[in-house]
């Protein structure tokens, strides 16, 4: 389904109080006019993943003279971070993860990238699709539910290990020569820094869901062989399941046009994802444009497919940079809508790949996150 008009809350989301940023970067008693300690830190951070991007940026060959405005790119943001650290009210502030990704998507945007990582992601989505098959039939050898569902959100945190914006983190796993399916096991041991996957399970096992929207997140592992397996099995217990996909381009983010090509590649002539039947299985775009989201403001076609939703996923772990430099946010999971609330199932799931974050969050660094909340009328 394709966007149109104005943004729109999501329905099933409870407003009042609902704040998109999981971290505050101020609270009201601190000076509006003075940068707080929590605001500088994460305005360096995005300044330091400004060479990659600009490398990035650099070689996209559909933009004329990428060279010379890519740097036109590093100079601006460059220039606007430093006008925020003296005054947090300048260009829109106080800054958050959401602004700071703003500023920085519209000056790429102004400047004619439109997607400086399309080719990455189509590298990515390549090796993932390959993959496809032996995960899946991985998952379904496992006779034990419960074993399996847990498997399946180990595959959501192994996806984005080999996520290209976290080659640290891909190279600390693979170092051995570790599979994906050996990556699964090879998290940090449990129980996690939050840890609700015995609730969940327990839940999955009333097979209650009849419409679950998923918020997807990284092109490559993290969506196909991480986010399509755990659909796929919602799709085998008799549940509608929409994936929403960003609108426009951000980072390595999958578009809900890529992801339709993706579905489209990985379905039968019988419109079958191995075996199980894809027709309910629906696309939508969220009406995102950033890789993180404000739940306040989403595409109308989205908003109307979630009416009815019984159980909403977030699944993020989005990067504020790339490779270079290993400047994570955890997007729509951790750095965003941790703590919204719903008026129906929610579950958030993540992996910490900041310090900061897990400081935040009381946990370790590379850190899982499952949170389930069950909605009670």
């Amino acid at each position: 389904m394709e966007s149109s008009g104005e943004l729109v809350a999501l329905p099933v989301l409870v407003e009042s109080n609902y704040r998109a940023c999981t971290i505050p970067y101020r609270f009201p008693s601190d000076n509006p006019k003075k940068p707080t300690p929590t605001e500088l830190s994460w305005i360096n951070l995005f300044a330091k993943s400004i060479p990659s991007f600009r490398k990035r940026a650099e070689a996209d060959d559909t933009v004329p003279d990428a060279p010379a405005r890519a740097e036109k790119f590093a100079q601006r943001y460059a220039e606007i971070l430093d006008d925020l650290k003296k005054d947090p009210e300048s260009h829109g502030g106080p800054p958050d993860c959401i602004l700071l990704c703003q500023l920085r998507e519209q000056i790429l945007r102004e400047l004619g990238f439109k997607d400086i990582f399309k080719k990455v992601k189509e590298e990515e989505n390549a090796k993932a699709i390959s993959l496809f098959e032996g995960v899946v039939h991985h998952n379904d050898a496992i006779q034990d539910e419960a074993a399996r569902i847990e498997n399946l959100i180990r595959g959501i945190f192994a996806g984005n290990i080999f996520d290209l914006g976290s080659a640290e983190l891909a190279e600390l796993f693979a170092k051995d020569g570790m599979s994906f399916q050996a990556s699964c096991q090879n998290l940090l041991p449990r129980p996690w820094v939050i840890d609700d996957l015995d609730k969940f399970v327990l839940k999955w096992g009333r097979h209650s869901w009849r419409k679950v929207i998923i918020f997807v997140d990284n092109s490559g592992a993290d969506v196909i062989l991480g986010i399509l397996p755990f659909a796929r099995e919602l799709l085998r217990l008799g549940a509608q399941v929409v994936l929403a996909a960003n609108d426009l381009p951000s980072i390595n983010d999958v578009t809900y046009v890529e992801l339709i090509e993706i579905i489209a590649k990985l379905m039968d002539e019988n419109g079958k994802l191995l075996g199980v039947d894809a027709s309910n299985l629906l696309i939508t775009n969220s009406g995102n444009d950033l890789p993180v989201i404000d739940l306040s403001r989403v595409s109308q076609e989205l908003a109307y497919l979630a009416s009815d939703a019984d159980l909403v996923v977030m699944e993020g772990m989005v990067n504020a940079c790339e490779p270079v430099v290993t400047l994570l946010l955890e997007g729509r999971g951790i750095e965003t809508n941790l703590y919204a609330q719903f008026k129906c199932d929610s579950l958030n799931v993540a992996m910490v790949k900041h310090p900061e974050v897990a400081q935040f969050l009381g946990g370790r660094l590379y850190d899982c996150v499952i949170k389930y909340n069950e909605f009670s009328k």
